[in-house]
């Protein structure tokens, strides 16, 4: 019973700090291992945490990362390959057994969200593209047979080679020999499941195709004059949007306005060949920089002004044995020893702890769900208290329930209290990217504190 009643009271402490916005977009990152020089992945979700990213999405079903990522609060899009699409199309025992043993094994630890059925199928080398929908019709009904398609959904990224015209946005078309192969059923299917479609957008790909013709400005999110679509009237102050409304146009042209969309992979890179143009450190930051504030400052794209902006940023880390061009191997925001690539311009530097500087968003609100900033049980009491003195002090973080005597006092120890003032501060700061850190001593996580955080927080709180 005793418990209980702390369940409830530190759910309602943690409640009272929750802040309500207008709703945006979410940011998740893509985590791909086409590299020999990476860290365990162990040490990629601290990372992840330490830097508040809570979604991220992987090119296979890795056991070593998936069990990595078990109960990190970090929800995760896995993939199917495009070399198994066509057994997953020919039989549903093949499905089924790839479910069990790639998704249904490690949940509920690990917080499966979503399957992506293969990736950019259209342009496969290896023509799979007539397996597609039959491989993700019989994946949706192995995740019914295991009583998981109410928490997990299904995809397929494509790429905007699959649109005939993108331009205006609103004259966005799917190429005629997609629409009734695979467009249709697939928009069908993810209609009947209140799944997303998954689209893979690269405004630079476009730009370094079009220089002459495309300013850098309009690419990267920087001001600039905007371009006004000649058929319906809207103006657009970025390429990015003007994209994603192509797609949403394609969806209408063919009857499917109502399904909507998460951009799985965007990205600028910091390096790239000589006729790469555009490559580059300080455009990558821009570029970058510019997307997550878009993203998290709400609103949605002219087009589709109310739906939040879902955006996989492409990747977190450099790969260096992908091959291709220089610039495959740069899209990274993060080097593999961990040092950040450059650093992203939405943000401004405060001392929180000690003497070292860590970046804080300029009021970029994230409503990604119910989250929470908590500490982190494994840092030094040390480490923990001094960050605790710095939210109840210049952070500015509302400290008074955890005064003596105060609604959220009990349980009195150091790390329930750390917890309260972190998030106390996380939500004071509209829950924006980075603002649950404090040095590596909280994290993110997206499940009540009455349910995700009680061990710890009991840890050093007896009953008698």
């Amino acid at each position: 019973m005793a418990v209980l009643v702390l369940s409830v009271l530190i759910l309602s402490c943690f409640s009272a700090t929750q802040l309500t916005h207008a709703d945006s977009g979410m940011i998740g990152v893509n985590y791909g291992r086409i590299a020999d020089n990476l860290p365990a992945p162990e040490k990629v979700v601290e990372l992840l945490k330490s830097q508040g990213i809570n979604r991220v999405k992987l090119f296979d079903t890795d056991k070593t990362v998936l069990t990595a990522l078990a109960n990190s609060g970090i929800k995760v899009v896995v993939s199917l390959p495009n070399e198994n699409l066509t057994a997953a199309a020919a039989d549903q025992s093949y499905t089924d057994k790839w479910v069990q043993e790639n998704v249904k094994k490690y949940t509920p630890a690990t917080d499966i969200e979503a399957i992506a059925v293969g990736n950019e199928v259209f342009v496969d080398p290896k023509n799979t593209t007539k397996y597609l929908v039959a491989a993700m019709t019989n994946v949706q009904s192995s995740l019914v047979k295991f009583n998981l398609d109410k928490s997990v959904k299904i995809s397929s990224p494509i790429a905007l080679s699959a649109l005939a015209n993108s331009y205006p946005p609103s004259a966005g078309s799917f190429k005629p020999d997609l629409i009734e192969p695979v467009i249709k059923p697939m928009l069908d299917l993810l209609r009947k499941t209140s799944s997303h479609l998954m689209v893979n957008a690269y405004p630079f790909f476009a730009y370094a195709a079009n220089a002459d013709k495309i300013p850098l400005d309009y690419a990267l999110f920087r001001e600039n004059a905007g371009n006004v679509d000649s058929g319906n009237g809207l103006k657009y102050n970025s390429l990015f949007d003007a994209q994603i409304d192509a797609v949403y146009a394609a969806m209408t042209a063919v009857g499917f306005n109502d399904v909507k969309l998460v951009v799985t992979e965007t990205g600028w890179p910091s390096a790239g060949d000589e006729n790469e143009i555009g490559a580059g450190s300080a455009n990558a930051a821009a570029y970058n920089g510019g997307l997550v504030k878009r993203v998290l400052t709400g609103n949605g794209t002219p087009l589709k002004p109310n739906e939040p902006l879902n955006v996989y940023l492409f990747a977190l880390f450099n790969e260096n044995q992908k091959t291709g061009p220089t610039s495959e191997r740069n899209y990274g925001l993060f080097y593999p020893n961990e040092n950040k690539v450059y650093d992203v311009p939405f943000s401004v530097m405060v001392t929180p702890v000690s003497d070292s500087k860590v970046k804080v968003p300029v009021n970029t609100p994230s409503n990604v769900g119910q989250t929470w900033c908590v500490a982190n049980g494994k840092t030094t009491r040390e480490k923990l208290q001094e960050a605790l003195d710095y939210a109840c002090g210049e952070g500015g973080a509302d400290c008074r329930p955890i005064q003596k005597g105060a609604t959220c006092y009990d349980p009195e120890s150091l790390e329930a209290h750390a917890s309260y003032a972190f998030n106390s501060y996380y939500q004071k700061n509209a829950r924006g990217v980075g603002t649950c850190n404090f040095g590596g001593a909280a994290y993110v996580v997206s499940q009540p504190p009455s349910t995700h955080s009680i061990p710890f927080f009991l840890k050093n709180y007896h009953f008698y």
